[in-house]
């Protein structure tokens, strides 16, 4: 403003002080507008890696994402690194490429006690694997190589039809129990994945302060197996402060509350996987702030994304 203050060597004449107000007023409105108009713009602008359509609770809720979907199993005798299992994906390829996830299941099971999660996951728009493990003893380390073997797989050499629909910029990792723990060994062993999200974490190691990676993690309030205390709520504080993360505890329930339908626990899994495997931040509103329920028992955050 002072480069239209009036001169003092006589310039005034030729510019009168009303005319010079005039000026000053005109050129505050416009560095105003221009402020105004950013950040509607960049509010309006959709990122590269938004798939369907606005979020809603409902759309989180339902047992099925805007994408219809496709699935096939995927033998062990046609892989290294893992036990096979089933890939999900969806038939969708006008939007573009997804990010996809790999899922472990637990110690002594198979993929079959998390079946559920590979349609629900895919079709809100990405590739799941949800994988056998080489052996059904295997504990948290393997089971992370396993994982990291299992995107490999899903990059590379997975049957065109699946691989082409893979950016392979994008990839997440979860699993339950053992398979949790190994999403963290996965986690913090390869930082360029996007995502984890352990689901009733076991793990001996109790120090992650080397993920690097957007973690949630979500734990049962009455888990006998893998109780909070010693395992999900341990591994969440260990977890940088600097890196992002959550803790989601669900009221009541047991160590088990993966292997059936589980709403909350679907609905901020795929928001997560939203938020940061697609960067996605239309699902913002859904983690930050801290998301309340009856099913709810606790929820942790960082929150700096929002």
């Amino acid at each position: 403003m002072a480069a239209f203050a009036p001169p003092t060597d006589g310039v005034a004449d030729v510019y009168p002080r009303n005319a010079i107000a005039r000026l000053a007023v005109a050129a505050a409105l416009a560095c105003g507008a221009l402020t105004l108009a950013q950040p509607a713009q960049a509010a309006q602008a959709a990122g590269p890696y938004e798939r369907g359509p606005a979020p809603t609770d409902a759309l989180l809720e339902a047992s099925r994402g805007p994408f219809s979907t496709s699935e096939r199993s995927v033998s062990s005798l046609s892989v290294s690194g893992f036990g096979g299992g089933r890939v999900y994906y969806p038939d969708d390829t006008s939007q573009g490429t997804f990010g996809a996830i790999a899922i472990s299941p637990g110690y002594t099971a198979s993929w079959s006690s998390l079946s559920w999660l590979g349609p629900r996951i895919a079709s809100h728009g990405f590739v799941v694997i949800g994988i056998e493990t080489n052996s059904r003893y295997d504990q948290p380390a393997s089971r992370g190589r396993q994982l990291l073997a299992a995107l490999d797989w899903l990059v590379e050499d997975s049957p065109s039809a699946v691989r082409s629909r893979i950016d392979a910029s994008r990839l997440a990792v979860a699993g339950h129990s053992m398979g949790g723990g190994g999403s963290l060994e996965a986690a913090d062993d390869r930082p360029s994945l996007q995502a984890a999200v352990p689901l009733a974490p076991w793990n001996l190691t109790k120090n992650w302060s080397g993920v690097r990676v957007p973690t949630m993690i979500i734990g049962g309030e009455s888990d006998s197996v893998a109780s909070v205390n010693t395992h999900a709520q341990p591994f969440y504080e260990s977890i940088p402060a600097s890196s992002e993360k959550a803790y989601l505890e669900l009221n009541g329930a047991s160590h088990f509350f993966p292997q059936t339908t589980n709403t909350t626990m679907a609905k901020s899994m795929v928001a997560w996987l939203k938020r940061f495997v697609d960067d996605d931040t239309r699902y913002d509103p859904f983690l930050c702030p801290a998301p309340r329920g009856s099913a709810i028992q606790e929820y942790r955050d960082t929150c700096p994304h929002s």
